[in-house]
C-alpha cells in the first residue's frame, strides 16, 4: 500500500513532464483563476459587512440572523 501514493506521484510527474501542449493549457488556466479570484474581486465583489457595520458583534449578528431567516422559510 505504501508504494500507491509514490506510483501515483510519478504517473503524474512523468505525465507532465512530457507535456508539450498541455504546458500552454496549464498557463492559460492558471491566468484565467487569478483573473477570476484576484481582479474581479476587487471591482465586483465589495466588502459590504465592513461599510454596513462598525463591530464583528454587529457583522456576526447579522449574518446569524439572515442564516437562520434563510433556513425557517
Amino acid at each position: 500500500m505504501r508504494a500507491a501514493p509514490r506510483e501515483l506521484f510519478a504517473f503524474y510527474r512523468d505525465g507532465f513532464r512530457s507535456m508539450v501542449l498541455g504546458r500552454t493549457l496549464w498557463k492559460i488556466i492558471l491566468v484565467k483563476l487569478f483573473l477570476m479570484f484576484a481582479v474581479l474581486k476587487l471591482f465586483f465583489f465589495s466588502n459590504v459587512l465592513e461599510k454596513e457595520f462598525r463591530s464583528d458583534a454587529e457583522r456576526s449578528a447579522h449574518v446569524l440572523d439572515n442564516l437562520t431567516r434563510g433556513a425557517s422559510k
